[in-house]
């Protein structure tokens, strides 16, 4: 993608909106905007978050240039004022988001600008585009990763991601939702995740048989030979010509690092026959890899089936989230601020799920103590402060009767300070620290949230304060209506 052009990607509205706004007088109006989701993909029971560390960038390059300010003169709407203004337009709010990696769920902030209003309007489509991408595909990749029961997953999707940005980008996303690397060439250049691959059928093909194809390649590359054999018949040529190319090639020079992939056909069946065949061979050390069309439900029963698989290769399924390909984070204005008072406002629906909370706000993930789990994240407002050491008791927002106590627990804050002033005061980690804290933070999750089907609501509640000015503000609407 073209970074000069990024401010560009935006929604014609918003510099509409953003027009207005400059010719109204609401140019200088700080305004409070909350990115959010409303449901998990695939009625999965959390997602992680993840597109952070592209949307500071696009912060940090956020301006419109001459061609920019040219085409907009030619839509002929908007002032000379507000051109002049977006040709020095640089961003000045301030920003809070949790960080990549992190477990999140329905209605809960994952990032807030506090801006003036143009500023915050006019970052609103990359900002929902990146977060909503990356984490669409870091939450299917984490289900995929969990379904492989400790094994390799790797990320194969470039051919099928719709545009070269989502095939890069998305293999990034996986990385972060736990797989060991990527078939994308460029993604490893760009951001160090692992690349590398084994051939198609077209190299065996391209020679006069398919024991010198496999010769030929372990010759080339000893140290990392994955072997495609389906593409005669797997278990009458496939097979035994790799194994007679491991042994004449590899063996012989103490290497025990080499692998098979199945591609087709019935890869449970043809695994365990392999897997046979492999160690009849005396060939323990192989690995199996299998790919084509897999998804975290094929990868579970495969397992379940008892298919001996090391590695993983899933790739259209997973770098487009077929199943689920939309993410559905929002951005809905929150707050305003007058005469440095901060006025909440709300979103009102005859869908109560589209209400939105109100005010400048910050969420705590809820720790026990003893075990460590995950209880619950509290919604508050941006000045409240839990005291640990005193029991609390939370309660469901939309059943306030339903209520639970905590004691001896441990309250962290997930939205950190990214920039301030327009100043970026946050450095994003390494990728490979992502990963590590990914892993760490979803094992923090009960077995009951990350089951895949009819997962268990984890508890994400609004304090008694913040609760009351939702109430207040819903009680007037009423009363306006």
């Amino acid at each position: 993608m073209n970074h000069q052009h990024a401010s560009m990607i935006t929604d014609f509205y918003e510099f509409t909106m953003a027009n207005g706004y400059y010719n109204y007088g609401y140019r200088d109006r700080i305004v409070y905007f909350d990115v959010f989701f409303r449901k998990v993909p695939d009625g999965g029971g959390f997602a992680i978050a993840a597109g952070l560390e592209q949307f500071v960038e696009y912060i940090n390059n956020l301006r419109f240039d001459n061609d920019d300010i040219e085409y907009l003169k030619s839509k002929k709407c908007f002032s000379d004022e507000f051109l002049a203004y977006l040709a020095n337009f640089h961003f000045t709010g301030d920003i809070w988001a949790v960080p990549e990696g992190t477990p999140i769920f329905p209605g809960e902030p994952i990032l807030t600008v506090r801006a003036p209003a143009i500023e915050a309007q006019l970052i609103e489509t990359f900002t929902l585009l990146t977060l909503n991408h990356q984490s669409l595909i870091a939450t299917k990749a984490n289900r995929v990763v969990r379904a492989s029961g400790g094994r390799v997953v790797l990320e194969f999707g470039s051919r099928r991601a719709q545009g070269a940005d989502a095939a890069v980008i998305g293999a990034r996303a996986a990385y972060i939702g736990g797989c060991a690397g990527t078939a994308c060439t460029l993604t490893d250049e760009l951001y160090g995740v692992p690349a590398g691959g084994t051939m198609a059928h077209s190299w065996i093909q391209m020679f006069d048989s398919e024991y010198e194809a496999f010769r030929t390649y372990c010759e080339t590359y000893p140290n990392s030979t994955t072997l495609l054999v389906d593409t005669y018949n797997t278990l009458k040529s496939g097979v035994p010509n790799a194994i007679r190319a491991f042994k004449d090639v590899l063996v012989p020079r103490g290497i025990t690092n080499f692998a098979i992939r199945l591609d087709s056909g019935d890869i449970a069946y043809l695994s365990k026959k392999a897997r046979a065949m492999l160690d009849e061979a005396g060939l323990e050390c192989c690995k199996i890899t299998a790919s084509n069309g897999l998804d975290e439900y094929l990868i579970r029963d495969l397992l379940m089936q008892d298919a001996k698989i090391d590695t993983f290769g899933v790739g259209e399924r997973m770098i487009t989230a077929s199943s689920a390909p939309i993410f559905g984070c929002v951005y809905k204005l929150a707050a305003i601020e007058e005469n440095g008072e901060i006025i909440p406002k709300i979103k009102i629906s005859e869908n109560v799920g589209k209400i939105t909370n109100p005010h400048f706000k910050k969420v705590y993930r809820l720790f026990d103590n003893d075990s460590g789990m995950a209880l619950a994240d509290l919604i508050c407002v941006h000045d409240e402060v839990i005291d640990t050491s005193k029991p609390l008791t939370i309660f469901d927002p939309l059943a306030t009767w339903k209520t639970k106590t905590l004691e001896n627990f441990t309250a962290r804050e997930l939205l950190v300070p990214v920039f301030k002033n327009g100043q970026q005061v946050y450095t994003p980690p390494k990728l490979t620290d992502v990963q590590a804290y990914c892993k760490k933070e979803v094992a923090t999750l009960w077995d009951e949230v990350k089951r895949f089907e009819n997962p268990h609501d984890y508890y994400v509640d609004l304090s008694q304060k913040l609760w009351d000015i939702k109430k207040d503000l819903l009680d007037h609407a009423g009363r306006q209506s």
